[in-house]
């Protein structure tokens, strides 16, 4: 679960993993059964913050947690993928 309880904790580690951290965070929610508005909350932030440090989100979805984020119309802001593998092909190269 990904919801308001869980929400401070999830918060704190993975803010100090893009912190300390590379931009790129691929974070693997495949086995999250609910998230809710809190979640969508942090995840949109964390978003956010890699995106200031020139990198990217990318999140292992599952059907549940496709749905929720669709419900809310945010599909186009997460980088939702069903894969690491597809995950890792969607980093952008900054070299190139």
């Amino acid at each position: 679960m990904l919801d308001a309880f869980s929400e401070p904790a999830f918060r704190k580690v993975i803010g100090r993993c893009i912190d300390d951290g590379p931009a790129n965070i691929i974070l693997d929610l495949s086995a999250i059964d609910f998230v809710d508005s809190s979640g969508l909350g942090v995840l949109v932030q964390m978003a956010k913050k890699t995106q200031s440090l020139d990198g990217s989100l990318q999140i292992i979805s599952n059907p549940r947690v496709t749905q929720t984020v669709k419900l809310v119309r945010l599909e186009q802001f997460l980088s939702l993928r069903p894969s690491v593998e597809i995950a890792l092909a969607s980093i952008p190269n900054k070299s190139e």
